[in-house]
């Protein structure tokens, strides 16, 4: 048995939505990504719990010149992962924008997920506890990644098609792992 699962990427620019989706389609990380313009599409199937899940990956811009372009690929997304950059707190700041904006122009049912990324590099701004805590208080699932390493990665799309297969979208959290204070220097 085969499911088609559209899922969006939102969030700031260069938080590293490109390079989570780059990271969990092809396993590979560059660190000169370039920004996305408009969107980006990418296609990914795994197999979960005895079914095949297809995948369509829909990578928003975050640009603020390519903003008004967004919902027209979260719309129809079963799921929706917003994106913020654990060391710029402004990025954070701007989940509630990106949730709002969902809401409001997404499915009503989608399943959404805060994804914390970047938790490779030092100088980290927003905690694990605080993001958690704004995720529970949305109804939304909250997941550390780093795009460069790959830690977390696989966990996010993963968890999308759990819970797509429970039919749930229920406020449980989790955090993929325990975020680790590298001195890495990267893009996404």
């Amino acid at each position: 048995m085969s499911e088609e699962f559209k899922v969006a990427l939102v969030g700031d620019t260069g938080v590293g939505k490109t390079c989570l989706a780059v990271r969990f389609v092809s396993n590979i990380f560059n660190i000169a990504q370039a920004s996305t313009s408009g969107a980006s599409f990418m296609r990914k199937t795994l197999t979960i719990d005895d079914k095949t899940i297809k995948f369509q990956i829909w990578d928003t811009a975050g640009q603020e010149k390519f903003r008004s372009l967004a919902p027209m690929y979260y719309r129809s997304a079963a799921a929706v992962v917003v994106v913020f950059d654990v060391t710029r707190r402004a990025s954070f700041e701007d989940v509630q924008y990106w949730i709002k904006e969902v809401k409001t122009n997404g499915d009503k049912d989608a399943i959404i997920v805060v994804v914390g990324n970047k938790i490779d590099k030092s100088g980290r701004n927003v905690t694990a506890e605080e993001a958690t805590s704004y995720a529970k208080s949305i109804q939304a699932f909250y997941i550390e990644a780093s795009a460069q390493t790959g830690e977390g990665v696989t966990s996010i799309f993963t968890h999308l098609a759990q819970q797509n297969l429970k039919g749930k979208t229920t406020s449980q959290q989790f955090i993929d792992d325990e975020p680790k204070d590298n001195k890495s220097k990267s893009c996404c």
